[in-house]
Formats: C-alpha cells, sequence, structure tokens
C-alpha cells in the first residue's frame, strides 16, 4: 500500500470528532481510535510494513506498550524477524508477577513501540521501568504523533521519537 493511500485510510477509519478525555487529562475535539485501524488485519499489516523502516540498525527487542502498542509490536515483529516483549502499565500481582512479558531485556537494545504518542506520558514511563530492568532505550516508534508535545517529552529523557504519521499528515 502506497503512503498516500495508508494515510487516508487511517484517517477516514481512525479519526473521530467530539469531546474526548485523554490520558494526559486533557480534553480534545478530536480523537485517533487507534482500534480501528489496529483491529483491520490488513490494514494493521501496512502499517507495520512502511514502519519496518523506522527500526534503527542494531536494535534487539521490539517493545510493545500496553495495550495498543501490543498489536502494532506483534505486527511489527512479524515483518522485522525481531522478538517482541509487552509491557504492563504495572506488574502483575499474581503468576510471573513481571512488568515485561515474552522477550528478555536486560542488556539490549530495546525499541519501544506505540499506536497514537500525545504528551509522551506512557512512553516516559514504560521507558523508565524497562531501562530499570536493564534495557538500553533510546528510541521509540507509534504510528501516529498527536504533535502535542510528546516528542519534546521524549527527547528530555533521551528518546528519539520516529512517527510513522503524525497529526499534520493526516490534517492534509
Amino acid at each position: 500500500m502506497k503512503r498516500d493511500d495508508l494515510v487516508r485510510q487511517i484517517e477516514a477509519r481512525s479519526r473521530l470528532t467530539g469531546q474526548f478525555l485523554l490520558r494526559s487529562g486533557r480534553v480534545a475535539d478530536e480523537y485517533f481510535d487507534k482500534y480501528q485501524f489496529e483491529a483491520d488485519p490488513v490494514l494493521l499489516d501496512a502499517v507495520a510494513g512502511q514502519m519496518v523502516a523506522l527500526v534503527p540498525e542494531g536494535t534487539d527487542v521490539l517493545a510493545g506498550l500496553e495495550m495498543g502498542g501490543i498489536a502494532v509490536v506483534t505486527a511489527l515483529g512479524r515483518h522485522t524477524g525481531l522478538p517482541c516483549v509487552f509491557v504492563r502499565k504495572a506488574a502483575k500481582r499474581y503468576g510471573t508477577a513481571r512488568l515485561a512479558e515474552g522477550a528478555e531485556v536486560a542488556g539490549r537494545r530495546v525499541l519501544v513501540v506505540e499506536d497514537v504518542v500525545s504528551s509522551g506520558g506512557q512512553v516516559v514511563l514504560s521507558t523508565r521501568e524497562l531501562r530499570a530492568l536493564g534495557a538500553r532505550v533510546d528510541t521509540a516508534v507509534c504510528v501516529i504523533d498527536r504533535q502535542e508535545g510528546g516528542a519534546e517529552a521524549l527527547a528530555a529523557e533521551g528518546i528519539t521519537l520516529r512517527p510513522l504519521l503524525t497529526r499534520a499528515d493526516l490534517d492534509r
């Protein structure tokens, strides 16, 4: 799928208007419903195929953030052949009691994978947790950067954000 077609499909499928409370606490008059492109296997595969170019050389593990990043990281892993780890917002208190499930991250270069970035808050929190587990994290990728300060918040933590699409792309 060509990039312009991908932009049109994501915009048409996922942009909603109304009143939406964002994770940051801000109220927005539009929302990108990532589940609309993540639940479509053909569209998700096209997204992942184009995200391959965003994966830095030397990446050892892809880390998908709960919950929306899980579908994206799984699809991206299929395209890159890289192992994945699924990162919870908090370690579960039963079973393995792990924060990160799947591939080992200690001592490895880990790429954080998210669906939509607004303020960057969850990426910052999860990156801190991954680093505490011994991961080397300096880059995050996302499908959509809403361009609401997320890239700057990540940069302050030593993380470069590489978005597949920005809000400006979807506004065209």
